[in-house]
């Protein structure tokens, strides 16, 4: 287990930091004694537990309790790292299934704040065990639709980090914090520390966001309110067009407006529509698409949507699966989506196809098709092919006057039907993309202005 430093902020401190006036009521499960020197028989272990607790001045490694973030309430679990690493043993399973369950008949969110070693090596494995105890927990939780939050501290690494940090819905972190499954002194000797930090985990799509210590109480009060619980369920609002450009008389002008440098993309559109944006970052999987935005966002009414928007780059497998993660964290926590469709379609090369993007496509296809909140969607630019449509709600689709939405690009189109490039305008006109088109063809249900 990692060496405990003074300089790391204990349990409770970070609870303070969070809860300030508000204050933090704890709560401690039902005590059940471990055998003298724990199960193992492990000579030594009660008095190092001892010396923890004196040091610390903590009974376990984990507090919960209730308290108010912002004006949220919520359950919050904290690590103390000073007491042997933070290291889960049963009564740290104990007290973890507790904040689980408190969460669940208090219909609250779940706020972990995570620093731990792993797994107690003096409990062997009636310790690991206690991963499975959380994971049954956390999956009790969020069949009930209340949401998980991390904030994974330094360090936060084994079986702690993937289960109650990278098992949550969102994963934040504390800048240079090290995270990783592997610990400092069981990881390869060359290994690359980058890979095993915050900013090197957020790299890597596993982590949403790097919060600096001073911005972690607003930031979570805003993913509070995002995330719920809510009541009724309202569609997104459509957003309003932030062009003046005028209907396109042939489909050549029609791909031309959507192709056009100066036209609003995605970054204008989220602006204009949302308060506070809170992102969601990468696919879990080791990768992200920086040319799609996903997340949720609160309106200036309070209003939460969550929002999966393209960029109008080729959209990458990392791209689909974080698209279909956010639509269906939205749709078990009961928040309506709205989608921002512009790309000229899916990557196509060889990098993209060993990434698996025909599965990532077809699984943000069954996202869409899942969802049980309302999906809006409106196009903003190109609708290439299935890559587009993948993330395009069916009977809820809108169009702005400067987009087009076609089942393959034109000069795609002409090049397969052995056309010369001067029939690719011609092609387009065949092909019936422009908004007008789509609207009387049953694919958009209005042109946006």
């Amino acid at each position: 287990m990692p060496d405990d430093s003074p300089a790391r902020a204990t349990a409770r401190e970070t609870i303070a930091l969070l809860t300030g006036a508000a204050g933090f009521t704890e709560h401690r499960p039902p005590s059940h004694p471990l055998p003298p020197d724990g199960p193992l028989g492990w000579a030594g272990y009660d008095a190092a537990r001892e010396r923890a607790g004196t040091r610390t001045g903590e009974e376990e490694s984990v507090v919960y309790g209730t308290g108010v973030v912002g004006d949220r309430a919520c359950v919050l679990l904290a690590f103390e790292f000073g007491f042997l690493g933070g290291s889960l043993g049963r009564l740290t399973g104990d007290r973890l299934a507790a904040a689980y369950e408190l969460a669940l008949t208090r219909r609250l969110p779940l706020l972990a704040l995570v620093a731990t070693g792993g797994s107690r090596m003096q409990e062997g494995m009636v310790a690991l065990t206690q991963l499975q105890r959380v994971a049954a927990a956390s999956t009790r939780l969020r069949a009930a639709g209340l949401p998980q939050i991390a904030v994974v501290r330094d360090p936060t690494t084994g079986g702690g980090w993937a289960t109650v940090g990278a098992g949550a819905d969102v994963v934040l972190a504390l800048p240079g914090a090290q995270i990783g499954f592997a610990g400092s002194r069981v990881r390869p000797a060359d290994a690359d520390p980058h890979a095993y930090s915050a900013e090197g985990q957020f790299a890597a799509g596993q982590v949403d966001a790097v919060v600096p210590p001073g911005e972690l109480a607003r930031t979570l009060t805003h993913w509070l309110r995002a995330l719920g619980p809510h009541g009724a369920i309202p569609a997104a609002p459509l957003p309003r067009a932030l062009s003046a450009a005028p209907l396109p008389e042939t489909g050549r002008e029609a791909v031309a407006a959507a192709r056009d440098p100066r036209r609003p993309r995605a970054e204008a559109y989220l602006a204009d529509y949302f308060g506070a944006r809170l992102p969601l970052h990468g696919d879990r999987c080791g990768g992200a698409d920086p040319g799609l935005l996903c997340g949720f966002g609160l309106r200036a009414d309070g209003l939460p949507v969550a929002y999966v928007a393209q960029c109008g780059t080729p959209t990458r497998p990392a791209g689909y699966r974080a698209a279909a993660r956010t639509i269906r964290l939205a749709d078990r926590l009961g928040v309506p989506v709205l989608t921002l469709v512009d790309t000229p379609g899916a990557a196509n090369d060889a990098e993209a196809e060993r990434a698996g993007a025909g599965a990532a496509i077809a699984d943000a296809f069954a996202a869409v098709a899942e969802a049980r909140v309302p999906v809006t969607t409106l196009v903003i630019g190109e609708g290439g092919s299935g890559g587009a449509l993948a993330l395009a709600a069916p009977d809820n689709t809108h169009v702005t006057a400067d987009s087009y939405f076609s089942v393959i690009a034109p000069e795609l189109a002409a090049a397969i039907l052995k056309r010369p490039p001067s029939e690719t305008g011609a092609t387009a006109d065949q092909l019936r993309l422009r908004p007008q088109d789509l609207l009387e063809l049953g694919f958009a249900r209005s042109i946006v202005s």
